[in-house]
């Protein structure tokens, strides 16, 4: 029996209802434990003047596959400026926005966070994505399989196939790439590029198959809803980084029908055309609707100063930046009969006017949508930024005075174009434990992570109290993974790694024929050569599957 004993901390674990309650933590094999189980001799950690929370989780940051790759390729200069030294258990290689696998898992668990999930798997990629994730010490990871562009969907939906025939495809490309969410990117509009559309509105039909996003969407929440996902469609919409793009995301809210639906990186998609430079804020309107549905959930995909690489599935948004790269290269690639991807490296910079009101779109958006519960701290990593931005995004959050005088740097023209002065709300600790643990857990079906109950995973993190925000979550004091001790003292201490969440819905077996002759006659390789072992995830170890209850 392994056993460990956080003592003398202030316990902060919204989901139990535990805001500042003074108690011990008691982690048993891994598994957090009742205060009467721990042995008579057990290792302690003194957290006294410290806030206990449950390991972080980031619900949208794009970690692995074949855009990583690509990214750190067009991006070699950072891999060679942003090197780490050597520690005690390996060279964590270089990279800030195009870092290695294996530095992804030691900045985030130095930051406290132990799960961490991909939010743009292309089947076709799904293969190389599990193998990088595998490579990631330190955090429980999983992806989200892109869906809404491929031919057979569009092709089912086209044909009047029935909404049944769409949830055993949906289910079975599940099964096939190991996935744990359905994520769509421009729903129909990176297929419409194809055919030489370069932009695609919600009630476009695609020049091909003549179908609407709107029908792609509403399909496929249908399909999720039906099939008993926890997390509901990760929507990337229409029309992202296009001024005017605020009704899209207006329709599309409405398009859901008061189904669950989760809208990501919401800040690219909050753009008016207000003002001289046609150019302004909507996240006023866009928080509004969210708040007024409380099926919509949100992350906003904050905006960060500095050099970055956008790195997207959305092809048409991609090619439509490439003049604006700095510095001035791009990559654009087409998965026939799947996806596409995008890569454009960019500075984010406070004296721009459009940059800098994207910046405050974003705070605007996470001050102004009300229930905590129903928003996430991202950066849409590298995107909006790198996720090692994320505590200084917490004191921006936290601490309005600080906000204020980072508002006072941004371009004048920028600052008479937003409201963010006029907002006094500062977030309190338990909502960023909200934010950044609860909700995503909840959201994602992590029953037992997210807090610090009985029965849950012993992911235990211990922060010192500092009233500097962005240094208190810049490095942990403690972080407990499954149990081990994996940061002291801020110190990554051990090795080891987490497990892949999946989900493995039922479908109709005569679905096999169907993708048999697909593959057979259209993609040129077998459908059995497609699919995922279970072997294959993390070497047959460390797999967790999550039950779906299908709808009747």
């Amino acid at each position: 029996m392994s056993a460990l004993r956080i003592a003398n901390g202030k316990v902060l674990d919204p989901a139990n209802g535990e805001v500042g309650v003074e108690r011990d933590v008691i982690v048993v094999d891994g598994k957090i434990a009742d205060a009467g189980s721990a042995p008579a001799s057990v290792e302690t950690i003194d957290a006294k003047g410290g806030i206990v929370m449950a390991g972080g989780i980031d619900i949208h940051s794009h970690i692995a596959g074949g855009k990583s790759n690509i990214a750190r390729l067009l991006m070699v200069e950072e891999q060679r400026a942003f090197r780490e030294p050597q520690g005690p258990f390996c060279g964590c290689g270089g990279g800030l926005s195009t870092m290695t696998a294996h530095a992804t898992g030691c900045r985030y668990a130095e930051m406290g966070y132990t799960a961490v999930f991909e939010p743009a798997v292309v089947a076709a990629n799904a293969r190389h994505m599990h193998t990088e994730m595998a490579d990631i010490p330190f955090l429980d990871t999983g992806g989200y399989l892109v869906l809404g562009n491929d031919d057979f969907l569009l092709d089912l939906i086209a044909s009047g196939a029935g909404q049944q025939a769409v949830n055993d495809y949906v289910a079975w490309q599940l099964n096939a790439t190991k996935c744990m969410a359905i994520k769509i990117v421009n729903p129909g509009g990176i297929n419409a590029f194809k055919f030489n559309a370069r932009w695609m509105q919600l009630d476009e039909k695609n020049p091909h198959y003549e179908i609407t996003p709107r029908t792609i969407l509403q399909t496929l929440i249908r399909a999720v809803t039906e099939l008993g996902l926890a997390h509901p469609i990760h929507l990337h919409g229409c029309n992202l980084g296009v001024p005017g793009n605020e009704q899209t995301t207006l329709d599309t809210i409405a398009a859901a029908e008061g189904m669950p639906l989760h809208m990501t990186h919401v800040q690219f998609h909050s753009y008016g055309t207000e003002g001289d430079r046609k150019f302004s804020s909507g996240a006023a309107k866009i928080a509004e609707a969210v708040n007024k549905n409380p099926n919509i959930s949100i992350d906003v995909g904050q905006v960060m100063f500095g050099q970055t690489v956008t790195a997207s599935a959305d092809l048409m948004s991609q090619h439509r930046n490439r003049g604006i790269a700095s510095p001035g290269r791009w990559i654009g690639m087409d998965i026939e009969m799947d996806a596409a991807c995008g890569i454009v490296p960019f500075a984010y910079k406070d004296k721009s006017f459009v940059n800098a009101l994207q910046w405050a779109i974003g705070l605007e958006l996470f001050l102004l949508v009300e229930d905590p519960w129903r928003i996430f701290l991202t950066t849409d990593h590298p995107n909006g930024g790198p996720f090692t931005t994320y505590p200084h995004l917490i004191r921006l959050l936290m601490d309005r005075s600080f906000r204020e005088e980072q508002f006072a740097k941004l371009a004048k023209s920028a600052r008479k174009h937003s409201n963010l002065l006029e907002i006094k709300r500062e977030y309190t600790l338990e909502e960023i434990a909200i934010v950044t643990r609860a909700a995503p857990a909840k959201i994602l079906g992590l029953t037992d992570r997210g807090h610090l109950g009985a029965g849950a995973v012993g992911d235990v993190v211990v922060y010192r109290e500092d009233a500097d925000r962005e240094a208190m979550f810049s490095r942990a004091a403690y972080v407990v993974k499954d149990g081990t001790v994996i940061v002291r003292e801020g110190e990554i201490v051990d090795l080891v790694y987490g497990r892949t969440h999946q989900v493995t819905p039922d479908y109709d077996a005569s679905i096999e024929t169907k993708m048999d002759r697909w593959f057979d006659e259209t993609i040129g390789y077998k459908a059995g050569t497609y699919k995922i072992s279970d072997e294959e995830i993390r070497g047959g170890q460390g797999s967790v599957k999550h039950a779906t209850v299908r709808a009747s």
